[in-house]
């Protein structure tokens, strides 16, 4: 029987996400705006809850395209509103509309967020669930460094979870199967 992260037990989507998403290096500037918007978008709901609205965040937020997103204006955002596909936040939609502007201005987003890692996946052997931390002390630079630029939604806990959705961190517990293969790609 292959062993996984207990979190990802809770149906289907979940599993597949663990299983093919979570803990995989990712250095798409897409990709990783996207994650960074679905984190901020789980404050104080569940992952399950963003992962079940991911498609409809991406039909809502152009399939992540930053430059069509920082064009959005207060017509977008009460549209949005109205959007029963993703979390009807009117601060968190308009955090990620400011958020495409600000990842726009950095000369490099991808190397941006990686730095916090040195650019390359931290491989954690972590044996049980209570072991994965919350937050780390590079999960509170980053927070600390996109607050500085105007980010919002971008708390140490957010960080933190993004750096593990993106694989900057593998947090894949040490039974997981997908421990070892998420190491091999860092």
């Amino acid at each position: 029987m292959v062993q996984r992260c207990s979190w990802s037990l809770d149906g289907a989507e979940m599993q597949h996400y663990h299983d093919t998403v979570w803990g995989v290096p990712q250095f798409d500037s897409r990709m990783l705006f996207e994650f960074i918007t679905l984190e901020g978008a789980q404050a104080g709901l569940s992952w399950r809850t963003i992962l079940l609205k991911r498609d409809g965040y991406r039909n809502a937020f152009e399939q992540f395209d930053v430059h069509k997103i920082a064009a959005f204006n207060d017509h977008d955002v009460e549209r949005l509103m109205l959007d029963a596909s993703i979390v009807r936040n009117r601060g968190k939609i308009s955090s990620t509309i400011t958020n495409a502007r600000l990842w726009l201005e950095l000369p490099d987003p991808v190397g941006l967020v990686w730095s916090f890692v040195e650019g390359r996946p931290q491989q954690n052997h972590l044996a049980a669930m209570s072991d994965v931390p919350a937050s780390t002390a590079a999960s509170d630079r980053m927070s600390k460094e996109l607050k500085r630029l105007g980010f919002r939604f971008v708390g140490s806990t957010i960080c933190y979870a993004y750096m593990q959705a993106c694989g900057m961190v593998n947090d894949h517990l040490v039974s997981c199967f997908r421990q070892s293969e998420c190491a091999a790609l860092g």
